[in-house]
C-alpha cells in the first residue's frame, strides 16, 4: 500500500491562459479533490521571440487579476499561490509574484533564439543544423544556458533541470552515461548553488507519455543534494487529471537519493516537510 503523503502541492501548473487544458478554478478544484493543501500557478511568460508558447501580454495581466482573485475566494479553504515559469530570454516585468520558476526552453544561438523543447525530430534538426550533428555539444550548450539563469531574475525555482533528456527513453540524442555529459550537467549545478535555491523533482514528461521517470536523473540528483539545494516535487501540470502524476514515487526517488525532506511553499514561505 502507498504511503500518503503528508503535504500535497504543486508550483508548476498551466492553465488555459498558457497551454494548459484547464482553467485555473477547475484546476483548483480538482486539486482540492485530490486532497491538495494549496496549488500555485506558474503560466509561461511572454516570449516576444514566441507568442504561440507563452502568454500574451494581455493575457498576462488576465491571468493575474484570476489568479489573484481565486486567492481570495479559497483563502482559508485552500491555499493558492500566483507564480510566473520564466523561460530565461523573456524580458518582462518579475515584480509582484510569489514565486517564480527559472526555465530553459530556448537555446541563443548566434543572432537566432532556436526552440529545444520540441519533438524528437525537430530536435534531431537542431543538433544536425546548430551543431554539426554533435548531440553532446548541444547537451553542453544547454547547460551552459541553464547556469546563466541568475543573470535573468531572481528565481526561487530550477524548472526541469535536465530538459534535454525529455526524448532520451526513445531516442538516443547523446550519451547521458559519458563523463563530458555529466561533467557539463553538474557544473550548472555547481555555478547555480548558492543562488537558485530550489530545484524541481518534475513528473510533466511522464505524464505527457514520453519518460517513465521524472527529470532530473538519479546521478543529478544526489549531486543537487550535495551542493545543497531543496527538493520541489511538481507535476509541470497541463492537464487537470495528471496533477499528481507520480508524486509518491517522487518522494520515494528523492529518499533514495539521501534528501531527507521536500520544500512546499506556503504563506511564510518555502518550509521543508520530511520525507
Amino acid at each position: 500500500m502507498r504511503k500518503k503523503m503528508s503535504y500535497l502541492q504543486n508550483l508548476h501548473t498551466h492553465s488555459s491562459y498558457c497551454d494548459g487544458m484547464d482553467t485555473p478554478e477547475r484546476m483548483l478544484m480538482i486539486a482540492k479533490e485530490k486532497g491538495f493543501q494549496s496549488i500555485g500557478f506558474s503560466g509561461h511568460s511572454y516570449m516576444y521571440y514566441a507568442p504561440s508558447h507563452s502568454m500574451t501580454e494581455a493575457g498576462t495581466k488576465l491571468y493575474e487579476q484570476e489568479i489573484r482573485y481565486l486567492k481570495q475566494r479559497y483563502d482559508g479553504i485552500m491555499d493558492v499561490f500566483y507564480g510566473l515559469e520564466v523561460d530565461i530570454f523573456s524580458d518582462i516585468d518579475l515584480t509582484g509574484y510569489d514565486y517564480l520558476i527559472g526555465s530553459v526552453h530556448y537555446l541563443k544561438i548566434g543572432d537566432k533564439i532556436v526552440g529545444i523543447d520540441r519533438p524528437a525530430q525537430i530536435v534531431h534538426e537542431v543538433i544536425d543544423r546548430y551543431f554539426r550533428g554533435d548531440g553532446l555539444a548541444y547537451a553542453k550548450a544547454f547547460y551552459q544556458t541553464v547556469a546563466q539563469l541568475p543573470e535573468y531574475g531572481n528565481f526561487d525555482i530550477i524548472g526541469h533541470f535536465d530538459l534535454i533528456t525529455k526524448h532520451m527513453e526513445k531516442e538516443m540524442l547523446f550519451d547521458t552515461e559519458a563523463k563530458e555529459y555529466r561533467w557539463a550537467a553538474i557544473e550548472a549545478a555547481e555555478a547555480l548553488a548558492g543562488k537558485i535555491p530550489y530545484f524541481e523533482v518534475n513528473t510533466g514528461a511522464i505524464a505527457r507519455g514520453f519518460r517513465t521517470t521524472p527529470y532530473p536523473q538519479p546521478f543529478l540528483l544526489k549531486e543537487l543534494n550535495r551542493l545543497g539545494f531543496g527538493a520541489v516535487i511538481s507535476s509541470d501540470c497541463h492537464d487537470a487529471r495528471q496533477v499528481d502524476c507520480y508524486f509518491t514515487e517522487s518522494e520515494e526517488l528523492l529518499k533514495s537519493c539521501g534528501f531527507k525532506a521536500q520544500y512546499v511553499l506556503k504563506k511564510e514561505g518555502f518550509v521543508p516537510i520530511e520525507l
